[in-house]
């Protein structure tokens, strides 16, 4: 586990800074730290491409700074820029700066009069030490796709890396509808460079959508579900490569790109494909492959699963959580339901394994766990 104390990093201030200087210029002591601090988080990145550091002092007082750390690449480049957001604090002559995921992130977040009270919370749940795709074997988001809910985009890209190939593959390209690029989930949003923005969301999660044209300026402002980023667009300023139109979407938790399959977005599951940038998503039964349209039916709830047949139609509903137990009518492949609470029954199995669960729904009915997509292995709701 990284400490304060394994950060904390000699500056070269010759004089303290007033609280007359707190709007002037980024400190010149500071940038250098930050510098030194990204170029060691992103070894593979400048051992690979050239990058070129652009340090943003967004926010700062005589003590405190916030801001983003961007290892931009060449536009055209293969290799994608990497970025962060940090914090620094300092004491005497000395900043210490962490950036987004490590746990001093998340301690100095907590502390900074900089941060602001909606942003706290989800900048203190940024823990490096939770890292990992299906953190706990929880696939749920809580998040939409990043366009209006009811539209139909392209699929133009499977599951993919930030940066091309390279696992973890994080992101999907998508187009179409209106173009407009919207919010996934609430958040705070913040620019990284032109054309790229980042969401933080709450569970550790954030969303990077790249490649936009008439971005948002913003610096840790509130955002819903749905708001507007800005539009799909071939924008690289901070580097990489975009062919044709498109929002690169990718997927962090806890400032770690994690793969994006096996994750809920939109009530689309996102599955790998045998290469990168293949791949398919399913809503129930129905696949969707790459050039493919993806219905946004907005964000799963946390109590909530999408039926899956498993190629069948409909699914039985019962009185009990049995085969033992009389039908109470059928619903549909796809549907969206609300679990109340679950008990174990019959066992059978479907596209997502064999399960004993079986899932009381808001109606009073019961529907096997194993013909329903929750994201995860045991109840949502608790036991009956």
């Amino acid at each position: 586990m990284r400490t304060l104390t394994g950060l904390l990093i000699a500056g070269l201030v010759a004089a303290p800074l007033s609280a007359a200087t707190a709007s002037a210029a980024p400190p010149t002591d500071l940038v250098p730290v930050v510098v030194a601090r990204m170029q060691s988080e992103g070894p593979a990145l400048t051992a690979t491409s050239a990058t070129t550091p652009r340090v943003n002092v967004s926010r700062r007082d005589d003590r405190w700074a916030f801001g983003t750390a961007v290892l931009a690449t060449p536009p055209g480049a293969e290799a994608m820029p990497e970025g962060w957001l940090f914090v620094a604090h300092r004491e005497g002559a000395r900043w210490t700066v962490a950036l987004e995921g490590e746990p001093a992130f998340a301690e100095l977040s907590a502390k900074a009069p900089l941060v602001n009270d909606a942003e706290r919370p989800l900048l203190s749940a940024q823990d490096g030490d939770q890292p990992g795709a299906l953190a706990n074997g929880d696939g749920r988001t809580g998040m939409a796709l990043p366009y209006a809910v009811g539209q139909s985009w392209a699929m133009s890209g499977g599951p993919h890396g930030w940066g091309g190939t390279p696992p973890p593959w994080s992101s999907v390209d998508l187009t179409g509808g209106d173009q407009v690029v919207r919010a996934a989930r609430g958040g705070t949003a913040y620019t990284m460079c032109q054309g790229w923005i980042r969401v933080i969301h709450d569970r550790g999660y954030a969303t990077d959508y790249y490649h936009l044209w008439n971005s948002i300026n913003v610096n840790g402002a509130a955002v819903g579900q749905g708001s507007v980023l800005g539009n799909t667009g071939t924008d690289v300023t901070c580097g990489g490569s975009a062919s044709g139109r498109h929002v690169h979407f990718a997927l962090r938790q806890n400032n770690a790109y994690v793969g994006m399959a096996e994750h809920n977005m939109g009530k689309w599951v996102l599955q790998n494909g045998g290469a990168a940038y293949q791949g398919s998503a399913l809503h129930g039964s129905a696949r969707a492959y790459v050039g493919g349209s993806l219905y946004n039916f907005g964000a799963l709830g946390f109590n909530q699963g999408v039926m899956d047949a498993n190629g069948g139609g409909v699914v039985n509903k019962r009185t009990g959580p049995g085969t033992g137990y009389g039908t109470a009518g059928t619903i549909a492949d796809g549907a969206t339901v609300t679990v109340s609470c679950s008990s174990n029954g019959t066992t059978h199995t479907g596209r997502w394994g064999t399960s004993s669960l079986w899932n009381r729904l808001s109606d009073g009915t019961w529907v096997s766990d194993a013909f329903m997509w929750t994201g995860i292995n045991g109840p949502v709701a608790g036991y009956c």
